[in-house]
């Protein structure tokens, strides 16, 4: 069976995407490992799929949905917000009211990019938990079905605050920054653990070393610093899975306030 590549968090620009999965491709194939690079809208089952080579995916989803892949790394990324293995959730705003703290929009509206999101959601419940009364901060919230999409409907006035992963923020603000006219910063979530690249649970150790061989080449070869610094990819590194503990600990903290979703 043909084996799957893909990195569709950060497709803001695509035709870097699409550079940057056709470089891992090629690198690859040089070691005898042939993949197809796919594109997916219904990310769940290609992140389940036994045929999986590499994907990427988020720290809630892996540690609430996906106990079968195996943790192939994460790449380190210099954007703004972010250190080391790490990064964090801009709180997002209009500009009409960037002089208004957290506290201040309780009773109004959140849009997030899905339930499933640790940047969108689950940082964003951790940071309105100490705040809510009864279990509840917001009076309504949103699902938008990206980032991009929580960011337009703050512009159309539709929701008032969102989390913004800071890696989208700044290829957006990059690649195309109209998208953020009108938006303001007014705060921002703590550190979390940067977003994991994943295999199928099929894959072979004698494969996973090669994934993470060809990861760090990509990284450190002068020949893709340019291409990867379209994506503000920096570095790579390989940790354990237990890294990502940290992102179900702030689901339970969330908990124990009594605020179980926004």
């Amino acid at each position: 069976m043909t084996k799957r590549l893909s990195l569709p968090m950060y497709d803001i620009n695509h035709a870097v995407t699409a550079a940057l999965t056709g470089a891992l491709a090629q690198l690859l194939a040089a070691r005898g490992i042939t993949a197809n690079v796919e594109w997916h809208s219904d990310l769940l089952p290609h992140w389940r799929d036994s045929n999986l080579l590499l994907s990427q995916t988020c720290g809630y989803p892996l540690v609430k949905l996906l106990p079968e892949v195996q943790l192939v790394g994460a790449f380190q990324s210099g954007a703004p917000g972010c250190e080391g293995l790490r990064y964090r959730s801009w709180l997002v705003v209009r500009d009409e009211d960037q002089a208004l703290s957290l506290a201040d929009f309780r009773g109004r509206r959140a849009v997030c990019n899905s339930d499933d999101s640790h940047s969108g959601y689950n940082s964003l419940r951790y940071v309105v938990a100490p705040l809510a009364q009864q279990g509840r901060f917001f009076a309504e919230t949103h699902f938008s079905g990206s980032h991009r999409q929580s960011l337009a409907a703050l512009r159309q006035g539709l929701a008032d605050i969102a989390a913004i992963d800071c890696i989208t923020w700044a290829l957006v603000q990059r690649n195309f920054p109209g998208e953020l006219a009108g938006l303001a910063m007014i705060g921002e979530t703590p550190l979390c653990a940067a977003l994991p690249l994943i295999t199928a649970a099929q894959t072979g150790p004698d494969t996973l070393a090669q994934l993470r061989a060809v990861l760090t080449q990509l990284t450190e070869d002068e020949k893709y610093r340019e291409l990867c610094a379209a994506s503000l990819i920096g570095g790579f590194a390989t940790p354990d899975r237990a890294f990502y503990d940290e992102v179900l600990q702030w689901e339970q903290q969330a908990a124990t306030l009594g605020v179980t979703a926004l």
